[in-house]
């Protein structure tokens, strides 16, 4: 797939690697320590090739049509807030990424489209929203790791409800989960989002669903109804059909801040560039 690498070594929050793609032009693969963090099409915004942002966009695609203030806790390249600038032209967004040496290399390298209305914000997670006003967000989408894993004070109670105060009462919470068989720590993620935001769809891979494999989930959230039947058909007409659940982790304990874990390490032949990727480069 890649066609040349540019390294960002010596860096506090880890290598970064930014891979040409040979195939697609105008291409870009982000890593982070070799974990496959982002993928950006500068020809083309709206093409998001990994499987979860396509399930971001299947729920935000579903929400009611025109600009909507959106707030990312994690930024990478910012794949999904170049695709919402595009096909929900003067959206204004709210990129809360720490890592600011990444942030200057994937404006210097993969440059943000044009009349974008997207503010980078170089703080955590956790304290940015904090200093968010009520009410000031449509939509906030969370897709957060280091090394390759959640930190465990983004999943927990108490930050889901600072979510809630951050959203309007009609806004959703879009969530990145990572997990794998037995599937304790998504359900428990689940829960918690549940006692902020008690409207939650679950939206994978079958086999993933199923605890037989490894996966993103995408978690759905609001206080109010979600556009259930729009999200299903969405996922049906996939070209890899998705799995559906509104009644995921109904019954596990909620994490919380004294009970808070970090999702559990991603399998290395699946997430990450190995040394022959680098190899063909």
């Amino acid at each position: 797939m890649v066609g040349g690498v540019t390294r960002a070594p010596n860096r506090s929050l880890g290598e970064a690697g930014l891979f040409a793609d040979a195939v697609r032009p105008g291409g870009w693969l982000l890593t982070v320590d070799r974990v496959r963090q982002s993928y950006v099409d500068l020809e083309d915004p709206t093409f998001l090739d990994f499987g979860y942002v396509q399930d971001f966009a299947r729920v935000f695609d579903a929400l009611p049509e025109g600009r909507l203030a959106v707030t990312h806790i994690g930024g990478g390249a910012c794949t999904f807030a170049r695709y919402i600038a595009v096909t929900r032209p003067g959206s204004p967004q709210i990129v809360l990424e720490p890592d600011a040496e990444l942030t200057a290399l994937v404006r210097a390298r993969l440059p943000l489209p044009a009349g974008h209305r997207i503010r980078i914000r170089p703080v955590e997670g956790r304290s940015g929203v904090a200093e968010l006003r009520d009410a000031s967000a449509d939509v906030v989408v969370l897709d957060a790791f280091h090394g390759g894993r959640i930190p465990g004070q983004l999943t927990t109670s108490e930050f889901f409800a600072d979510i809630a105060r951050v959203l309007r009462p009609e806004g959703v919470l879009i969530a990145n989960i990572a997990d794998g068989p037995p599937l304790t720590y998504s359900t428990r993620v689940v829960a918690a989002v549940r006692t902020a935001l008690p409207e939650v769809v679950v939206i994978t891979e079958s086999g993933v669903m199923k605890s037989r494999r490894f996966g993103n989930l995408v978690v759905a959230a609001s206080r109010a109804e979600l556009p259930h039947s729009a999200i299903r058909r969405a996922c049906a007409s996939a070209p890899f059909p998705r799995s559906v659940s509104v009644a995921y982790g109904h019954t596990a304990q909620p994490l919380t801040d004294a009970t808070s874990m970090r999702s559990p390490e991603p399998p290395e032949a699946t997430w990450r560039v190995s040394d022959d990727d680098e190899d063909d480069v």
